[in-house]
């Protein structure tokens, strides 16, 4: 397995922040436009694809089955091309109206193999969908949230658990050095802290 270099951000202009209202407010115009489409089951792409699957499968009432195929080992960018981890059952999408959603496209690689993959499963018809798009991976997708080329900052990633505390990401990091940009206070998540109610001792 050899190990490449992490993404380049070079080619990212200024710095999107996107808040869980942001996010919220994507899903609710890409529900809206999809809904024309009326799919039957949502492919959602992991691990980003999560997020805005599971919230448009609840926001459509639909089936969601997960799929998985990264460039990333634990994090690390360590393939040139996405690599399949967990395949679509076809069971699942054989004969329905399926819409693939991921979080990003950036240069519509992975949209791309879903897609297919997909068509593949026998699938009735197959369109895609992502929270975002830079403007050379714009045309991959049939339905895009925002297309920007910032470098956009999701809310559900910007912190990690290192040891017992929350950091910035370290890509974050970074990414926001290659444009000379410090992260304050106002780049962490605005959380209600919680003491948890239950755990072992």
């Amino acid at each position: 397995m050899e190990e490449h270099q992490p993404y380049d951000y070079a080619r990212r202009q200024g710095l999107l922040m996107i808040s869980w209202e942001d996010f919220h407010g994507i899903c609710k115009a890409l529900a809206l436009a999809v809904g024309r489409f009326a799919p039957e089951v949502i492919v959602a792409v992991g691990r980003g694809g999560f997020y805005p699957g599971t919230l448009l499968a609840h926001m459509l009432r639909v089936e969601i089955v997960p799929v998985h195929l990264s460039r990333r080992v634990t994090d690390i960018v360590t393939y040139e091309q996405p690599q399949w981890v967990l395949e679509p059952p076809q069971v699942a999408v054989a004969g329905k109206r399926v819409l693939v959603v991921d979080e990003i496209s950036s240069t519509g690689a992975t949209l791309g193999l879903v897609v297919e993959r997909i068509r593949s499963c026998a699938a009735a018809e197959v369109r895609s969908a992502t929270l975002y798009a830079h403007s050379w991976g714009a045309h991959a997708a049939d339905y895009v949230g925002v297309i920007s080329d910032a470098l956009i900052v999701n809310p559900w990633d910007r912190e990690v658990l290192s040891g017992e505390r929350f950091v910035i990401h370290p890509e974050y990091l970074d990414a926001l050095a290659a444009h000379q940009i410090a992260p304050d206070e106002s780049f962490r998540v605005p959380a209600t802290a919680y003491t948890l109610a239950r755990r072992p001792e």
